[in-house]
C-alpha cells in the first residue's frame, strides 16, 4: 500500500487539518503515516483548545522520501512555527519538495515550506496572515480555497479541507 507522511510538530496542530485529509487518503487506499521531530505522542487542538493526542509513527530524522509518494502538512499555528524551527523537517520538506512528489500543505502550514525556501516563483495560498510571509519568501499568494503550482497544493482553512483533500487525491492519480 503507498505511504502518505504526514508531518507536524509535538503540539499545536489543527486537529481536522490533520484528521480529515488522514481520513481521505486512508479512504482511497493509501497508507497515512504521522511523522514528527520526537517518537511518541502528539497533541492536536481545535483552535486554542487541546483535543485528542496521536501517536507517532517514526521520527522524521529516520524517514526517507523515497518511501512515501506524497508529504501532507497540517496547519494549526503552533505546529508549523515549531517545525520551521526543526532542522531535519526542514531539510526532509526541501527534499521532498525537490523530488516532484505531492506536498500539501494547509493553514498555517506553508511556514515551514518558506523555511525550506521552496516557494520563490510559485502561486499558493495560506491564512491571510501568512500572506506578505509567502510574498517576502518570493511566493504569488491569491486568496483561493485550494491553489495547485505543479507539486505544492495549498488551502487556505478548515473550511477548505474538501477542496484540498479532493486536489490531494487528484495529484496522486
Amino acid at each position: 500500500m503507498p505511504k502518505i507522511a504526514f508531518l507536524v510538530a509535538a503540539e499545536g496542530i489543527e486537529r481536522v487539518e490533520l484528521t480529515e485529509p488522514w481520513k481521505a487518503v486512508k479512504d482511497a487506499g493509501y497508507e497515512p503515516v504521522l511523522l514528527s521531530p520526537e517518537t511518541g505522542q502528539v497533541q492536536t487542538f481545535n483552535h486554542l483548545t487541546a483535543a485528542e493526542t496521536a501517536p507517532v509513527d517514526q521520527a522524521v530524522g529516520d524517514a526517507s522520501v523515497d518511501d512515501f509518494v506524497a508529504l501532507v502538512l497540517p496547519g494549526g499555528v503552533a505546529n508549523p512555527d515549531a517545525l520551521r524551527t526543526d532542522e531535519k523537517a526542514v531539510g526532509f520538506v526541501k527534499d521532498f519538495v525537490a523530488s516532484g512528489k505531492p506536498v500539501a500543505a494547509i493553514c498555517h502550514a506553508p511556514w515551514t515550506l518558506v523555511e525550506a525556501d521552496v516557494v520563490r516563483g510559485r502561486r499558493m495560498t495560506s491564512w491571510p496572515s501568512l500572506r506578505t510571509d509567502l510574498r517576502n519568501a518570493g511566493a504569488d499568494w491569491v486568496d483561493e480555497s485550494v491553489v495547485t503550482d505543479g507539486n505544492l497544493i495549498t488551502s487556505r482553512k478548515p473550511d477548505d479541507l474538501p477542496a484540498f483533500s479532493k486536489s490531494l487525491l487528484s495529484a496522486l492519480g
